[in-house]
């Protein structure tokens, strides 16, 4: 299963100050909701862990984030993560490529992660995953922009926030109604 967010935002910081926090994964993982960094491998490479919930279930990878492209001067990164499940029934990889621009004073962030779920948490369907996977990163994004600030950040998992999301995703409180798609006429019994 896989499923591709494509998000921007504004920072009101300098380029140069977003750039400094974004290339850092120390600084950079604290703002992703239940991960951490176990082990600096080298300068590219990093070990961590990253525990998600959707609904009862809990998932727990450990993997490897290696920084690809790191480019100060295009202000472009991209970074790759793997992850195995740590119960063996799964794996996640992820994707990640960043750019930031200079606009009005402070700094567009514009990221594209594509994720690849396979195991036990891909049989929950695209559309939860995607669900689930927008709230983690709504949550990153919040993150990172008080982070920038110079806020503490708290980047335990919110089981709350997590089970909200899965709730409106099988009940479908998260389409649009101009979205739904609306139930076929009903047939007709009449013969001629």
């Amino acid at each position: 299963m896989t499923t591709t967010i494509t998000r921007s935002f504004q920072a009101e910081e300098s380029i140069d100050h977003v750039w400094s926090n974004i290339s850092n994964p120390e600084r950079l993982v604290t703002c992703l909701p239940g991960a951490q960094l176990t082990e600096t491998v080298d300068e590219k490479n990093f070990k961590g862990e990253v525990v998600m919930k959707f609904g009862p279930v809990k998932a727990k990878y450990n993997g490897l984030i290696t920084f690809e492209e790191l480019n100060a001067e295009t202000k472009q990164m991209k970074m790759i993560g793997k992850g195995l499940d740590s119960k063996g029934k799964g794996s996640a990889d992820m994707v990640m490529n960043c750019n930031l621009t200079e606009k009005d004073g402070g700094t567009s962030v514009d990221y594209t992660i594509n994720i690849t779920i396979t195991g036990m948490l891909a049989q929950f369907g695209a559309r939860l995953i995607t669900d689930v996977t927008n709230s983690v990163f709504d949550e990153f994004t919040a993150n990172f922009k008080a982070k920038l600030k110079g806020e503490e950040v708290d980047n335990s998992m919110s089981a709350g926030k997590m089970m909200g999301t899965v709730v409106k995703s099988m009940f479908g409180g998260g389409k649009k109604k101009e979205d739904a798609t609306p139930p076929p006429p009903p047939k007709s019994d009449t013969t001629t």
